[in-house]
């Protein structure tokens, strides 16, 4: 059971780490690509060690220029892709098969193949152009997923938003039971 786990250079690089956390306790084997600006965020928004801690969750990074490797081509199986967080650039990318790089590439696989393929798009506010471009990639077969935090569920913390939003696309791929907690029509108590 594997999957891929792609990291643009949106905001909301701790997303990454909670799916990887998840998928891991799911027993998914993860193939991790994370881009050059994916890097930074990861560096600038969690730490210097960030990518090091990312890496130790997975079971293979690879190099973003790798445009060769396994996941490139649909030969290699997978259960899905999840791009957390996903940039607009990479949306568009994505929208428009612009295979420059290995995570775009592997995107770009995953719908060709029918393979689930989540989208954690982050930006606010959305031009049209990235309007045009979810819905270019929702009618290709993508999930598009902005990380919108359940407020029904009082969170108390940005950890907990972060988790359950992880949960949430991890669900999506339909790997295991659900992890996410569920609206059970009460609000929490508290």
């Amino acid at each position: 059971m594997t999957v891929v786990l792609g990291l643009s250079g949106a905001s909301g690089a701790a997303l990454a780490l909670a799916c990887a956390r998840h998928l891991r306790a799911v027993g998914a084997a993860v193939e991790l690509v994370v881009s050059p600006m994916g890097k930074r965020t990861l560096r600038e928004e969690i730490g210097p060690g960030a990518l090091d801690e990312l890496a130790a969750l997975v079971d293979h990074v690879h190099p973003a220029g790798d445009v060769g490797a396994t996941l490139a081509s649909g030969s290699f199986p997978t259960r899905g892709m999840i791009v957390a967080p996903c940039s607009m650039r990479s949306l568009a990318a994505i929208a428009h098969g612009l295979d420059d790089n290995l995570l775009i590439r592997a995107a770009s696989v995953h719908l060709k193949e029918r393979r689930p393929l989540v989208l954690l798009a982050r930006e606010a506010p959305l031009t049209l152009a990235h309007l045009r471009n979810m819905t270019a990639v929702t009618e290709m077969g993508a999930v598009v997923m902005p990380p919108v935090p359940a407020f029904y569920l009082r969170p108390q913390s940005v950890a907990e938003i972060t988790d359950q939003i992880a949960a949430r696309a991890v669900d999506l791929l339909h790997l295991s039971p659900p992890r996410a907690a569920a609206w059970n029509g009460q609000a929490p108590p508290g």
